[in-house]
C-alpha cells in the first residue's frame, strides 16, 4: 500500500475475506483522507458507507487474531495445566466426601482418591443394598474418573511443555513450566516479565497484603515447589529463589524468541544453587542484595 492508495485499493467491495486481510497485513506510514481514497477507487459508496466497511473489517480481522492466538500451543497449555488442578482439586474434595459417607455404612472405610478408586472397584456387579449405597458407589465412581482424567491431563502438560518452551520445561520442570505460563497469561506474557515479578507469581494474595502493611513480602510464589528452592536451607531460600527466578526468565525469553535449546542456562543455575547451599553449610549468610541472581 503506498501513500496514494486507500487500505482496500483495489479490492472488490464484496470480498470480505480480503478486506480483512488487508487490515491484518497492512500498513500505513502516515494518515491520510482513507475514506475519500476508497470513494475514489470505487470501494465505498460515501464516507458513511467507507466507515461502515471499515468497522465490519476491523471487527472481523480483531476475531480471527483472538481466534487465532487461541489456538496457539501456550494457550492451549494453560487450558490444560488449569484444568488439570480443577481436577485434581475437585477430586480431592470428593474423596472426602466419599469418605465420609462411607464411614457411615462400611468399618474398613478410608480416605482419599485411592480409597475412592477401590471402592468402585471392588463393588463391580454386586447389586447395592440400598439406594443410599447406590449413589455413594456412583460418587466414588465419578471421583475415582475425575481423578484418572487429572492423570491424563497431566501426561499431556509433561509431552506438551517442552515442545511450547524446551528451556522452560528443562529448568523448572513441565508441570512448573506450564504453571508459570499459565500464572503469566502466555509463554510471551512470562517472557516480558522481570525476574523479580516470576520470583512471587502465585503469591499475589501474600503480595498484596504486603503491599497494604500487613505481611512481610513474600520470598517466592509458585517457584517453592521447585527442589531449589524447597530444598534449601530457610535462611537461604531468598536467594535461591532470586537465582532460580532469574534463570527461569531467561529460559522463558529464548523459549520465546528463539526456541533454541540452552543447556548451558541449566548449568549456570546448578552452580549457582550449589553456591548459595555452599553458605550455609560454611555458616556465611549472603541475602543476596543488589541483583536478580540472573
Amino acid at each position: 500500500m503506498t501513500e496514494h492508495d486507500g487500505w482496500f485499493a483495489g479490492l472488490d467491495p464484496g470480498d470480505a475475506e480480503a478486506a480483512v486481510e488487508r487490515i491484518r497485513t497492512g500498513s500505513a506510514a502516515a494518515p491520510a483522507e482513507w475514506s475519500a481514497l476508497a470513494v475514489d477507487e470505487g470501494f465505498a459508496d460515501d464516507a458513511d458507507d467507507y466507515y461502515r466497511r471499515l468497522h465490519d473489517a476491523t471487527l472481523a480481522a480483531a476475531r480471527a487474531g483472538v481466534h487465532e492466538r487461541e489456538r496457539a500451543d501456550d494457550k492451549q497449555l494453560i487450558h490444560a495445566v488449569r484444568a488439570m488442578d480443577d481436577c485434581e482439586r475437585t477430586a480431592n474434595e470428593l474423596a472426602e466426601r466419599v469418605a465420609e459417607w462411607a464411614g457411615t455404612r462400611f468399618d474398613d472405610a478410608e480416605t482419599g482418591v485411592e480409597y475412592a478408586r477401590e471402592l468402585a472397584a471392588g463393588t463391580e456387579g454386586r447389586e447395592p443394598a440400598d439406594p443410599g449405597e447406590e449413589r455413594l458407589l456412583a460418587l466414588a465412581e465419578r471421583t475415582a474418573a475425575l481423578a484418572d482424567e487429572a492423570d491424563e491431563l497431566r501426561t499431556y502438560v509433561e509431552e506438551t511443555t517442552p515442545t511450547v518452551a524446551p528451556n522452560l520445561a528443562a529448568m523448572a520442570g513441565p508441570v512448573l513450566a506450564a504453571r508459570l505460563i499459565s500464572l503469566a497469561g502466555g509463554l510471551d506474557s512470562l517472557a516480558k516479565k522481570p525476574s523479580s515479578t516470576v520470583q512471587v507469581l502465585g503469591a499475589e494474595d501474600a503480595l498484596f497484603a504486603h503491599l497494604r502493611g500487613s505481611a512481610s513480602s513474600p520470598k517466592h510464589g509458585v517457584i517453592f515447589t521447585h527442589e531449589y528452592v524447597r530444598g534449601t536451607h530457610p535462611d537461604e531460600r531468598g536467594s535461591a529463589a532470586r537465582a532460580l527466578a532469574g534463570k527461569l526468565t531467561l529460559a522463558a525469553r529464548v523459549d520465546h524468541y528463539s526456541g533454541d535449546r540452552k543447556p548451558e542456562l541449566d548449568a549456570e543455575l546448578d552452580e549457582r544453587i550449589a553456591t548459595i547451599r555452599a553458605r550455609t553449610a560454611s555458616g556465611g549468610n549472603d541475602d543476596g542484595a543488589g541483583g536478580d541472581d540472573s
